[in-house]
């Protein structure tokens, strides 16, 4: 009945918020006098704030209709090329000759299933997209899809995984976001386990909970003292009618929301007060980046009872895949069978989400890769989010990636601006990157001639 309630309540608030959004327009209409006065911009930024807070967000588009390539700018679509009932494969088609394209390195972005919409790495696409063909997972909401389309568990996940690097055919270096980490790591295990020929030339995880026994945050703890069963007890409920999925069994998403802004709720009270203070004062810039994301970090998305209690239990709770437990349809996920693609880590120092080191942990599963094919990344003064979007990950982290790729691309010998005199002179230029802003790891330690395996700010 839980997700009925806060149906009920949302539908409760609906003529208010009409009413303030009708409030709205009239104190803001130039020709109404007090538009002009401290009180009718009082009133308005009071009925803004009171509809922006009380709104249902809907999935929001990626908007993504050019992209910067040296001097010109060239027009970006998007084409679904591979399609199940929760998840799409989206390509972000650069209109440019096919030989140019071509040319470039093929990266699939695995967005995160964790509450919110792909849309979330909008700001990872746009910052790859100049020198990438880029491709990301486009999750859907577990409200919209039908109970006929059957269970979406973990082991479900994987398989999506598999299925959609084998449209790749091998040709392509996988991006790995968040909780995206875990499965996107296991898929690629069993695959090299398999030889199959589609495993990707390279994988590139970001704030992955590889272990979370490592640094444990809030999150972690959470979920080890309240254990799986308190999580089926208190938190899964079933969509109700009107929408696709009703009688789906789900983690609803405004659930997770609630969570997550209750990790920072101060922020975000500030952060609406600010926009408050911002309308009246008449700052539109700052009013309107305030829109633009929690336009984005409000939209949530409801995620499958299977897939959200798999998640909790086997990567949460009883840390299945450091302990080498993890088990796919009864086989054993090992990652250490792992020899052909490369393996980067991106960790965030300040991140409050998944602890420093549970990403790299990854580093050490990985047993049977050499060690010029590990790099590892720390960055100083940089939370979760950042890692994957944002300034700090535009100005800094994307080069770094794009020349990881390059790195491990047979198109490396075109798209260098110098030749490859060896893979570990190349490999110590990506790991040398800017030491003032952001610390490293090399694996390669004694090859590459760099700094010793441990990490550390410098």
């Amino acid at each position: 009945m839980l997700y009925h309630w806060y149906e009920i309540g949302h539908a409760a608030l609906k003529p208010a918020r009409a009413v303030a959004e009708q409030m709205r327009y009239l104190v803001e209409n130039p020709f109404n006098p007090f538009s002009h006065t401290s009180v009718g911009r009082h009133a308005s930024a009071a009925c803004e704030v009171f509809e922006r807070t009380t709104r249902r967000y809907e999935k929001p588009g990626f908007g993504l209709s050019t992209t910067r390539i040296g001097r010109r700018n060239v027009k970006v679509g998007e084409e679904v090329v591979w399609n199940r009932p929760f998840c799409r494969l989206i390509h972000f088609r650069r209109d440019m000759p096919a030989a140019q394209r071509a040319a470039d390195p093929r990266i699939l972005l695995i967005a995160p299933m964790s509450g919110h919409f792909a849309t979330l790495l909008r700001g990872t696409v746009e910052a790859l997209l100049p020198s990438h063909e880029v491709y990301i997972t486009d999750w859907q909401d577990a409200r919209s899809v039908p109970v006929s389309a059957g269970r979406f568990g973990l082991d479900d996940y994987i398989d999506y995984v598999r299925d959609m690097l084998a449209v790749f055919r091998g040709d392509v270096h996988v991006f790995a976001v968040c909780q995206s980490a875990v499965p996107a790591l296991a898929a690629v295990s069993l695959m090299e386990e398999d030889g199959d020929p589609s495993a990707p030339l390279s994988m590139i995880l970001a704030g992955g909970p590889i272990d979370t026994r490592v640094s444990p945050t809030a999150v972690n703890d959470v979920a080890v003292s309240r254990g799986t069963d308190w999580f089926a007890r208190h938190v899964i409920t079933q969509v109700p009618w009107p929408y696709a999925g009703a009688g789906r069994a789900v983690y609803p998403g405004f659930l997770q929301l609630s969570g997550f802004m209750s990790m920072n709720l101060d922020r975000h009270a500030k952060a609406h007060k600010d926009l408050f203070r911002h309308l009246v004062s008449g700052d539109g810039d700052s009013a309107e980046k305030h829109r633009a994301f929690y336009d984005e970090y409000l939209a949530v998305m409801d995620l499958t009872a299977e897939f959200y209690l798999d998640t909790i239990d086997r990567v949460f709770v009883h840390h299945t895949l450091p302990k080498g437990e993890m088990m796919h349809r009864g086989r054993r996920v090992d990652p250490g069978r792992i020899r052909r693609p490369a393996l980067m880590t991106v960790e965030g120092e300040k991140d409050d989400i998944t602890g420093l080191g549970q990403c790299r942990a990854a580093h050490d599963l990985c047993t049977g890769l050499a060690a010029e094919r590990k790099l590892h990344i720390e960055c100083t003064g940089v939370g979760h989010y950042g890692i994957f979007n944002g300034s700090r990950f535009r100005t800094e982290i994307a080069s770094r990636v794009a020349q990881f790729v390059r790195l491990f691309d047979p198109r490396a010998e075109l798209i260098l601006t110098r030749p490859i005199t060896s893979r570990r002179a190349v490999a110590a230029s990506v790991a040398g990157y800017d030491p003032s802003s952001v610390a490293f790891t090399f694996e390669a330690a004694n090859d590459a001639g760099l700094a010793p395996q441990s990490a550390g700010s410098v």
